[in-house]
Formats: C-alpha cells, structure tokens, sequence
C-alpha cells in the first residue's frame, strides 16, 4: 500500500469543503471522484492510483471512512 494514499488522505480530511465536494461526487460518479482523488494527489506531489487508494480506504477502521464506501460502492 503507498504511504502517499495515506498522507494524501490526511491532506483531504484537513479540508472539509474538498471532503465534502468529493463526497458528493462519489455518490453522483464514483470513478469520476476516483479520477479526482488521482489528479489531487498528483497536484501536490502525492502520486496514487485508484488502486492504492481503493486498498487504503478498504483498509481503514473508521466509521466516516467506511459510510463513504458503502455509499460510493460503484467506484470506490
């Protein structure tokens, strides 16, 4: 699993208006919040792919994090 998800997902969470943009996008399109994860990451030097990204939200034991899987389950 790459240590950028990890800090890439701290980095969202610190922001609460691109958490909840993001949010709302996962439940109209799943892979386009994927997708936008992605380029974030890329944007400030925090490469992923979706595929880290979907093992590292899989991986987490946090209520907020596992709502947003069953309700974004088409992408994420």
């Amino acid at each position: 699993m790459s240590s950028n998800a990890a800090e890439l997902y701290k980095r969202i969470q610190e922001d609460p208006q691109q958490t909840q943009e993001l949010f709302r996008q996962a439940l109209q399109d799943p892979q386009g919040a994927l997708r936008s994860i992605c380029d974030f990451g890329a944007s400030i030097g925090l490469p992923v792919t979706s595929e880290e990204v979907k093992a590292y939200l899989s991986s987490m034991d946090e209520s907020d994090t596992k709502q947003w899987l069953v309700k974004a389950r088409g992408g994420l």
